[in-house]
């Protein structure tokens, strides 16, 4: 199976970038809607339409949900280029048809879409309410799950281009969980399916991504959805779609979520899941926070006519401007920076450090500066 292939066949091209709303996704699921898969299971806060999306008739039955946080949307994407697939009529397609039921949510949380947010437009972290349920869209995810018995669950997210994969100096480009289900993070039967099946996808891919998956953080969160629904006995893998090189807008990314999710599907099909897969599953190395977007060294700087070496970084916030997301780039440390990578670095071997206001970078501080004489920097980048 050509994994690159397929995605390349089946991409949704009509959805791209950070900025994915339901204005985008509403009119691909009426044209994917050609016998009655679509439903609406309920309204969010500011009244705008939940869709859940149902296919195949097979025994085991598949729950999967995306933009749980309004401004995660790269799982969005492949989760579209995943039901093309489906609806591509090819043999594997139609075996997972038969062999599985899949019930998506692709957008639980439209309101956060439009605003670019983590939270709801009541400000609460939908992934921090899974107990008390004081949110519609928590209400509509836990009412599905309830009525649908998954026998599988999907918590699809993304993070941040801080973390990578352990201190090798790769992003964490795809990271997994087999979420904890007590507070001791034990292994139950529940758990160890999520595991084994973490444990398979990472071997497919490691021949696309070598060295750029990592393994979530399993501290237990009852809060959390994923960690509810594994104590609640129901195997559950959290997808996090990472940075890779470059790719701002996760359309790489986008592409790597899409083969974990084929390769999923494929393995519980084709009965291939790693049996007792919890050695593989640890050896998968753990996410560490260690980069930022920025790193600048051996930057020479005036402090009270005193000169020094020093480093100091820049991080993107993404800012929703004109409905586009914006990245603009803020110095967010100064100083030492051992054991940190950038995903742009530059060695300015002394150069002197120079900005519009004082010449000395502050946090927070909009990273356009000079080096030396005549190199300018417009929001971290070098300004060709």
């Amino acid at each position: 199976m050509n994994l690159i292939a397929l995605f390349n066949k089946n991409k949704e091209r009509s959805i791209s970038g950070r900025y994915v709303t339901l204005v985008e996704i509403e009119p691909l699921l009426n044209k994917l809607n050609s016998n009655n898969e679509l439903k609406v299971i309920g309204k969010s806060v500011l009244d705008k339409p939940i869709y859940s999306y149902q296919i195949g008739t097979g025994k085991t039955k598949i729950f999967l949900w995306s933009q749980m946080h309004g401004n995660e949307s790269t799982t969005t994407k492949a989760l579209f280029d995943f039901l093309n697939y489906l609806k591509s009529d090819e043999t594997l397609a139609n075996h997972l048809l038969t062999n599985f039921t899949f019930l998506c949510i692709p957008m639980l949380n439209p309101d956060g879409a439009a605003l670019y947010t983590r939270s709801n437009a009541n400000d609460v972290d939908l992934n921090r309410d899974s107990q008390v349920l004081t949110q519609p869209e928590s209400k509509f995810l836990r009412a599905t799950f309830d009525a649908f018995k998954p026998h599988f669950c999907f918590n699809l997210h993304d993070q941040r281009t801080i973390f990578g994969v352990a201190d090798t100096g790769k992003p964490a480009t795809l990271s997994f969980l087999a979420p904890s289900f007590n507070e001791n993070r034990d292994v139950n039967e529940s758990r160890i399916k999520s595991i084994d099946l973490i444990a398979a996808i990472n071997e497919k891919l490691q021949s696309y991504l070598p060295n750029q998956i990592g393994r979530f953080d399993d501290s237990f969160n009852i809060n959390c959805i994923g960690d509810t629904f594994q104590y609640l006995g129901v195997p559950t893998l959290l997808f996090e779609a990472g940075h890779f090189q470059d790719d701002y807008q996760r359309e790489e990314t986008r592409k790597f979520v899409f083969m974990a999710l084929m390769s999923s599907f494929s393995v519980l099909y084709e009965n291939v899941i790693v049996v007792n897969g919890i050695g593989k599953y640890l050896n998968i190395p753990q996410n560490k926070v260690v980069f930022y977007d920025f790193i600048y060294k051996n930057i020479k700087i005036s402090y009270d006519g005193i000169e020094k070496i020093t480093n100091f970084a820049a991080q993107y916030k993404e800012e929703l401007i004109d409905n586009e997301v914006c990245f603009n780039a803020y110095f967010s440390q100064i100083g030492n920076l051992e054991h940190y990578y950038g995903h742009f670095e530059y060695d300015a071997k002394g150069a002197s450090y120079k900005d519009d206001l004082d010449n000395i970078p502050k946090l927070n501080q909009k990273a356009n500066f000079y080096l030396g004489n005549n190199l300018k920097f417009v929001n971290g980048m070098i300004k060709t």
